[in-house]
């Protein structure tokens, strides 16, 4: 039995590397091809659901083989080596819990799964800096979305592993809740640990660090900081509706400008348009409106789904 969380890696260690994997359910291919390498810190997975990101997690920490290519955790196999599963905590989106257990006691039993020395002190600590009360005699199942999410989290943590999989953690969670669960997840990363944190909002993506990966259609769409990957989305062609009391006026002078590059007229109130430079449109539509005495209602884009952008990044470039 193991008597303490085994120390964090160093901050220049390669912890994750996964070459050319390919897993496949019968002729349904869940993940198609994708390599990268991840060290400590925190990294975001982002993709639409059903992009493959659960998939790719469970290969991770050995619930699943990949079907071709290699998944290496900290050098070694997770799916042929059990022994590296001492370093590992996964919280996963699925919440099937021990209904007649409470929170202690289901950390605890996490815990003592991994060896941890005294394991009920360290489900305590835990449960705390998650900011659960580890005295609530509550069972599971009475727990709130955001709280289950938190209890899912200190079991994931109760060991101190090295690698940390966490699949939209944020789900269910206040603002308060969320901004803290950052918080820990950066706390975690620059202790040396790699943090993975799944997501289908771009704007959660944004406060977990600069490191995401994009995953679309199974595929890896793209990866990189948060800026560059934000930049490749909004330098993508825009479908945008600008609802006025001038649209045609409106639409004329911005043909004007030349970063239009269709333009049709919706009714008497409103004028939709395609552009291939949404950051020129950005700049010129509110002074463009104001030199020809126009009111702005509302300017809206069309085609902002996740889908249609991970869509564009993985295909229609």
């Amino acid at each position: 039995m193991s008597t303490s969380p085994p120390a964090p890696p160093p901050q220049d260690r390669t912890l994750i590397e996964v070459d050319s994997v390919s897993k496949w359910f019968g002729d349904l291919v869940a993940v198609s091809d994708v390599s990268f390498s991840i060290g400590p810190g925190v990294t975001a997975l982002l993709g639409p659901n059903g992009a493959g990101k659960s998939t790719m997690l469970r290969m991770l920490c050995g619930l699943a083989a990949p079907s071709s290519g290699s998944v290496q955790v900290l050098g070694r196999n997770p799916k042929t080596d059990p022994s590296v599963m001492r370093h590992i905590g996964i919280a996963p989106q699925q919440e099937q819990v021990f209904e007649h257990l409470t929170a202690l006691e289901f950390v605890t039993m996490s815990a003592r799964l991994h060896g941890v020395a005294d394991p009920e002190q360290a489900a305590a600590q835990v449960l705390q800096v998650v900011e659960l009360d580890p005295t609530d005699p509550r069972k599971l199942p009475t727990y709130s979305k955001g709280m289950r999410q938190r209890v899912k989290l200190a079991q994931a943590t109760v060991h101190g592993p090295s690698v940390i999989l966490l699949d939209e953690p944020l789900s269910g969670l206040d603002p308060r809740q969320r901004i803290h669960m950052v918080e820990l997840f950066h706390r975690m990363g620059d202790e040396g640990r790699c943090v993975i944190v799944s997501s289908h909002v771009l704007e959660e993506v944004e406060r977990f660090g600069s490191n995401i990966l994009v995953i679309a259609q199974g595929r890896l769409a793209a990866q990189g900081d948060f800026h560059g990957i934000r930049d490749l989305m909004d330098d993508r062609p825009r479908r945008l509706q600008i609802e006025t009391d001038e649209p045609r006026a409106l639409a004329g002078a911005l043909l004007a400008q030349g970063f239009i590059s269709a333009v049709e007229l919706v009714d008497t109130a409103s004028v939709v348009l395609d552009t291939n430079d949404v950051r020129a449109f950005s700049r010129a539509i509110a002074p463009l409106a104001r030199d020809i005495d126009a009111n702005l209602f509302e300017v809206r884009s069309l085609d902002e789904s996740l889908e249609s952008v991970f869509k564009y990044l993985v295909g229609g470039r």
